[in-house]
């Protein structure tokens, strides 16, 4: 008697395990391979991963592409000023937006703050403009000069918090221009600052 109650139960629970099967198959569908257009955000990663597929950057940068680069353009510019405010002195964010140049002048300027037992603290308010001053592609590789004005709240404080320079309660008004550049052969979309002339 007690056999039979066991296969009653096994009989059933498999009738709602395949009740369950079924209702998740309604709900989410069965996949039958790459179904429509890929959104436009993903094409390149599409096709980056086909080596025999030429991904290539707008030969003209015109206005579109231009529009497009500046939208990460401020983006960078917000994230790596405001990884100096770190209190570790270290790169953390904005170490791949970076030639190696840059990396290390920056990484060297952190470190000397940091033997003085100095940190910054900045609060980035805005950017008021970035314009491409110019951009000039030699071979593959394609620089971009932007000029940035932006405003941040900014001061250097010792280890006792004491205000070594700089105003905690005063917008500060800063004018930059930083060249980036990719090459446009590479796989990778990504840019990076690799100058900040004065």
């Amino acid at each position: 008697m007690n056999y039979s109650f066991e296969y009653i139960d096994i009989i059933l629970l498999a009738m709602i395990a395949g009740f369950i099967f079924l209702r998740l198959r309604g709900i989410l569908g069965k996949r039958t391979g790459f179904e429509g257009k890929a959104p436009p955000q993903f094409e390149e990663v599409l096709k980056n991963i086909n080596p025999n597929v030429e991904v290539k950057l707008n030969e003209n940068f015109d206005e579109k592409a231009q529009k497009e680069f500046l939208k990460g353009a401020k983006i960078a510019y917000e994230t790596i000023i405001t990884d100096f405010s770190d209190d570790d002195n270290k790169l953390t964010k904005s170490k791949s937006l970076l030639s190696k140049k840059i990396h290390d002048q920056f990484d060297g300027a952190l470190k000397e703050r940091s033997k003085r037992g100095h940190f910054a603290e900045i609060t980035f308010i805005g950017i008021n403009s970035a314009d491409i001053k110019e951009h000039k592609k030699t071979n593959s590789i394609l620089k971009v000069t932007v000029d940035f004005v932006g405003e941040v709240i900014t001061c250097i404080k010792d280890k006792d918090k004491k205000i070594i320079s700089g105003n905690p309660d005063k917008i500060k008004k800063i004018y930059d221009t930083w060249v980036f550049s990719r090459d446009t052969k590479s796989r990778n979309p990504n840019w990076q600052l690799v100058d900040i002339l004065t």
